[in-house]
């Protein structure tokens, strides 16, 4: 294996890794408070229509990237509302969601399909990215690098910091956290919130950083992936990078399983395409049998919040 070619599995890798990566810091912010919100796919569908569509009118793409995360915001405060106001059941409305997500993103890009957008370019000079080295670690959009900072503020936040104290508070004992006087709906109002603009920035990856045009669907199922993800971290952001990064390079495997030749050929590439989904599916199967794999999960997660009077 050449240099060059190393170098394009590993830029491959960290593209396919970063709308994963940031959907699932805001799915397990969202779950540290005590909330399931599996309506993650739908937010990003929301959030990758809304982009393409922003940066094709004005092409702007930072613009677009904002105007993608009030839109998964928008889209999550259904769920908040449904769900912390009127105690609806999570897992069927974060579901309802995906389905809203999926019809909305196809109606509003009717008039898109097919047509092209420019990527959003590297954040730094083009040349710190001439030698192949430096391109590792100069050569990627400011999605990337943001993606890699929300881990590190993701992780401060929840260990560091007060309001994260009080978040996981609310999601290890909400009646506990209300009692001494914290607003439990409130914090998971925020939390919710939070999730959705990271699903709607992780969306706005795909049009503006993988494919730059418009197609239904186009997310492929990241989102459950990004749901499964967080469990399969254990709710640790940092688990959460290395288990991105591993489903990115599965997927980049596939492409190069396509192209054919060498050693990866030797498994269909079908087969290379179905793995993220196969172990998403097995994680899930396997948190729901063996109920001490999820010791790790928040004590409140997906249980309504009923104040006593």
């Amino acid at each position: 294996m050449t240099l060059e070619l190393t170098i394009a599995i590993i830029i491959t890798v960290v593209g396919a890794s970063t709308p994963i990566l940031i959907a699932a810091l805001g799915e397990l912010v969202v779950e540290k408070s005590g909330v399931l919100n599996l309506g993650v796919e739908g937010m990003m569908l929301v959030g990758a229509i809304t982009g393409f569509v922003v940066v094709f009118t004005t092409g702007n793409h930072y613009l677009a990237i904002l105007l993608a995360a009030g839109a998964g915001l928008a889209t999550s405060m259904i769920f908040a509302f449904l769900t912390l106001s009127l105690s609806a059941n999570q897992t069927a409305t974060g579901l309802a969601l995906t389905i809203f997500g999926t019809g909305f993103s196809a109606l509003a890009g009717q008039g898109y399909s097919a047509r092209p957008v420019t990527l959003l370019g590297p954040l730094f000079p083009s040349e710190l990215a001439t030698h192949p080295i430096w391109r590792v670690l100069f050569g990627y959009s400011a999605l990337v690098y943001f993606s890699l900072a929300m881990v590190f503020a993701v992780w401060w936040f929840l260990k560091k910091s007060r309001a994260g104290l009080i978040l996981r508070a609310v999601g290890e004992n909400d009646h506990s956290a209300h009692s001494i006087g914290y607003s439990v709906v409130a914090v998971r109002y925020g939390a919710v919130a939070f999730g959705g603009a990271m699903a709607g920035i992780a969306g706005a990856c795909f049009p503006l950083l993988l494919t730059p045009q418009w197609a239904e669907r186009m997310t492929a199922g990241r989102g459950w992936i990004a749901v499964a993800l967080v469990v399969f971290a254990s709710w640790k952001p940092f688990r959460l990078l290395a288990g991105a990064y591993l489903f990115g390079l599965v997927m980049t495997m596939e492409l190069y399983a396509k192209a054919g030749g060498g050693p990866l050929s030797a498994i269909p590439a079908e087969l290379w395409a179905a793995m993220p989904y196969l172990a998403t599916v097995i994680v899930l199967v396997l948190i729901s049998i063996r109920r001490d794999a999820s010791s790790n999960a928040p004590a409140c997660l997906g249980r309504p919040f009923l104040p006593s009077n």
